[in-house]
């Protein structure tokens, strides 16, 4: 509650504080002087390639899953350290979290992005069919490996001009640990990381440059739930009556679950594993577990999935004489992005433009486009326009329920979505990746160590950095920005968070995993002091294709 009347708070008070504040040095920027400030940020960046390849192929080697990110996050925050960052590392009681800053007073802009990568996704970056590097192990097979070094030139370059043009203001950058877990953003949230942000700039690996803003129809929010059975075990045919099978009861959880599925909102997306299914056959399992995805379109219907799969579980119980117990291993609101940011990006964006593609960038392109058996576009030539948000419409008391008008359709989650309704955010789209590409997928890594990968970083930081700059020069976007974020977005719908009391970041997970490839996995680690690149190391002529 505390935490809460802060925020509300600096809401209100912050703004009109910042823009009072800021007014004095703004009317001093001229039109001239502030095109000028622009075209110094695009240029370090510029200057800065050479880094751009080498973070973004040297996060890709490392090729961590969600809350193993060791090295990944030792070598980011490193960078951070020597370029005159305060680091805290460990944040919020996950050890491969960290906060960097730099700077002092406001405005204070947060950028964030995302470090983990996919399980069973290794793939040889530039080859455009499926080829691993090492079968079965982890590989960035969402590019998750690009949007904390596109934050790093940004801020890197922003910092450069502060310090020549004396401007106040304060850069925090943090890595979105475990995202695919959707496991950590909440608990920054809960530990305070964003209560003095003014705007928070996220940025997520895509196939063109873009920005949104307002709700989403086909995106959702979720918990992320273990279910745990316990029965008791016996000889499975010497004596199976005495046995109470836990897995008996998983399965039964799993089958009511999916009869359930008919008479579910078309906005859910559920899905579960059989995280421990017993030993061996011969006995009895007394313990097996299953790990649920409930994902929905709000609040009040994710917390109805959750009671809907706790009584699937109590149910289990019933039929098998076992028990249960639960615990949530990670959390997501769906996202609201803030209108005045978004529209100030996107002019941004249209200044910057996409990257020129070679004829190597599209021949593989292409080339993995024919792989897949999906429409051979090649990369994204046009930039998209952004278009205000579809709104739900309520025509349930037209009769038409809630099968008619615009009804939220499902989707995919992130955990910023957290982080939006606490701070003022948007999520920049930067062009690093293939259209085409199913998802959390060998394919998508592809080209996640090439000139692609590289290109795309480098103007999506040049997008990042002079919004920057506008953040720091026009204290009314700021104040613009807290009103949408006042008057509309939260007017009515306001954040709790699904954690509880006693809950905690489920920081051992993908830990086996990671033990059993990651000694065979440094031997791919990059050397840019032996090779210029990633690829020349690996030994692939880029681009290869069928």
């Amino acid at each position: 509650m505390m935490y809460t009347m802060r925020i509300m708070l600096f809401r209100t008070v912050i703004p009109l504080a910042l823009a009072a504040a800021a007014a004095f040095a703004q009317s001093k920027v001229s039109t001239e002087k502030e095109a000028s400030m622009k075209a110094d940020l695009a240029g370090q960046i510029d200057g800065m390639k050479k880094q751009a390849q080498v973070m973004v192929d040297s996060v890709f080697s490392f090729g961590e899953l969600g809350f193993q990110e060791f090295e990944t996050s030792k070598y980011l925050s490193g960078i951070l350290e020597k370029e005159g960052f305060r680091v805290e590392r460990g944040y919020a009681g996950v050890p491969t979290a960290w906060v960097a800053t730099w700077g002092s007073g406001h405005p204070v802009i947060s950028l964030g992005s995302d470090i983990d990568d996919i399980p069973q996704a290794s793939q040889k970056p530039g080859v455009g069919w499926h080829e691993p590097m090492i079968e079965g192990a982890p590989g960035h097979g969402e590019g998750h490996n690009s949007g904390v070094p596109l934050n790093i030139l940004a801020a890197v370059a922003v910092k450069h001009l502060m310090e020549r043009e004396h401007l106040q203001g304060t850069i925090q950058l943090w890595p979105g640990v475990a995202e695919e877990l959707v496991g950590a953003k909440a608990y920054f949230v809960k530990a305070g990381l964003f209560k003095d942000v003014d705007v928070a700039l996220f940025c997520h690996v895509a196939n063109n440059l873009a920005v949104s803003w307002g709700p989403s129809l086909n995106q959702n929010g979720l918990v992320s739930i273990e279910y745990m059975f316990k029965g008791e075990s016996a000889h499975a045919a010497g004596a199976p009556w005495r046995g109470k099978s836990a897995l008996d009861a998983v399965e039964l959880m799993d089958v009511g679950w999916n009869f359930r599925r008919e008479h579910l909102r078309l906005a859910q997306r559920s899905h579960y594993v059989i995280s421990n299914g017993g030993d061996q056959p011969n006995v009895v399992p007394p313990t097996a577990s299953v790990w649920y995805y409930f994902r929905e379109a709000d609040y009040e219907h994710i917390m109805d999935l959750w009671q809907k799969g706790d009584n699937m579980a109590k149910g289990a119980t019933l039929m098998t004489d076992t028990t249960f117990t639960s615990r949530l291993l990670g959390s997501a609101w769906p996202g609201h992005f803030n209108k005045a940011i978004a529209e100030d990006m996107n002019e941004n964006i249209k200044k910057v433009g996409l990257p020129q593609w070679s004829e190597e960038d599209q021949a593989l392109a292409k080339g993995l486009q024919k792989e897949l058996k999906v429409r051979v576009t090649g990369l994204a030539s046009k930039l998209q326009e952004m278009r205000p948000p579809r709104l739900p419409q309520n025509t349930d008391t037209e009769g038409g329920g809630e099968g008619f008008g615009n009804q939220p359709t499902g989707g995919g989650s992130d955990d910023i979505g957290d982080v939006s309704w606490v701070v003022p955010a948007i999520t920049l789209r930067y062009p690093s990746n293939i259209p085409g590409g199913p998802g959390h997928n060998w394919a998508n890594a592809i080209s996640m160590a090439t000139p692609i990968a590289h290109k795309g970083v480098v103007a999506g930081a040049k997008v990042q950095a002079l919004t920057m700059l506008d953040i720091l020069l026009h204290p009314e976007l700021v104040k613009n920005a807290w009103d949408y974020f006042n008057n509309v977005q939260t007017k009515e719908m306001k954040y709790k968070s699904f954690i509880r009391d006693g809950d905690k970041p489920a920081i051992w997970l993908n830990a086996k995993t990671m033990e059993q490839y990651r000694d065979r996995m440094k031997q791919y680690y990059y050397d840019p002091s032996k090779y210029d690149n990633y690829l020349q190391q690996l030994g692939i002529k880029y681009p290869t294709v069928r």
